[in-house]
């Protein structure tokens, strides 16, 4: 009687343990946890979504991945879409709220949500999206195109040799351009450094203008305006919600920008070698489909943008007497 009782008390405590790491939200391999719907069985999902900021790029994103997931699932997934308002200390406290919450999947929208959802969650699947480079905003050495663990996503890296090759086929008599960024975040260092380069093989002379936040952005801009003859911005949040200062700086003073995205560009700039970011978060949306039918996120390479648009900005060309190859589209203004 004493054996047959020890291993009944054995059977009821490992399956008392199999409930609890299911109610916990998966485990180490990156699984969801799914949540039987009241009516029919069917599964559900709670994705969470943590967005740094909103700026049109980062808002087509997040919108394009919901609807690659409510394609698939419908009524069955419910979305908690936050937005941390360009802080980052938001950032880890939306992700700790949602690991709370015990989400199956979560979205972090750019650089400082993923970083808050690395730190806030080893075992929820997370997908990141408007991330330019993983090695950079993740640390990793020896970075292979996968992150493993719990993390993988899209990044909306465009060429960045091929944004230098815009200074030389809009701007050829321009000298000395200035690399405006903000400072906090790891990405737009990456991007600057990375184009300094291409663009000092090309002769010209390039300098940093960094701002720590949008409290600094007018100051910065005015000095580079004053001492650059052409700017470069790359895709950088603060400077996404921040385009119409820049654009009250630089427009009168005559400085052309070269943006590293669309929504820059159509702010402050005057053309961009950009992705649709609605299109990359709808191919985010699409991996997380995988993931919420069960295929392991730690095998799941990061996916880019397949294609890239020469854009420009046809009335500040037109202002500054810039002769356009015909091979550029012309962004649309937006609607009156």
């Amino acid at each position: 009687m004493k054996n047959i009782w020890k291993k009944t008390a054995v059977i009821g405590l490992s399956v008392m343990m199999a409930a609890a790491m299911a109610a916990c939200g998966g485990s180490s391999s990156g699984k969801p946890a799914q949540t039987e719907a009241a009516a029919g069985g069917d599964a559900s999902y709670t994705v969470g979504v943590c967005q740094l900021v909103q700026h049109v790029a980062l808002d087509a994103a997040t919108q394009g991945f919901q609807d690659a997931i409510t394609e698939e699932f419908g009524d069955s997934v419910t979305f908690d879409v936050q937005n941390a308002q360009g802080d980052s200390n938001t950032c880890s406290t939306i992700i700790n709220g949602l690991v709370s919450n015990n989400v199956d999947l979560i979205l972090a929208n750019a650089t400082p949500a993923l970083q808050a959802a690395q730190a806030g969650t080893d075992s929820i699947p997370v997908l990141g999206t408007s991330i330019t480079d993983y090695a950079t905003a993740l640390a990793i050495d020896d970075f292979n195109g996968t992150v493993g663990g719990n993390i993988s996503g899209t990044s909306d890296l465009a060429p960045l040799d091929g944004q230098a090759e815009m200074f030389k086929e809009l701007l050829p008599d321009a000298k000395k351009i200035g690399m405006i960024y903000c400072s906090a975040e790891a990405n737009s260092q990456y991007q600057v450094d990375t184009i300094k380069g291409y663009l000092e093989g090309m002769g010209y002379t390039c300098d940093y203008y960094a701002f720590s936040d949008s409290n600094d952005i007018s100051t910065i801009v005015t000095k580079a305006s004053q001492e650059c003859d052409a700017l470069y911005i790359p895709t950088d949040n603060t400077a996404a919600s921040n385009t119409e200062i820049i654009n009250n700086i630089c427009e009168p003073a005559g400085i052309p920008i070269i943006a590293g995205e669309e929504g820059i560009c159509k702010g402050c700039g005057i053309a961009t070698l950009s992705i649709d970011y609605y299109d990359l978060g709808y191919a985010t949306g699409q991996m997380g489909v995988k993931v919420l039918q069960g295929e392991d996120i730690s095998t799941m390479a990061i996916e880019y943008a397949p294609n890239f648009t020469k854009e420009y900005m046809a009335d500040r060309c037109e202002k500054l007497g810039i002769t356009v190859p015909e091979d550029y589209v012309a962004i649309e203004a937006d609607a009156e």
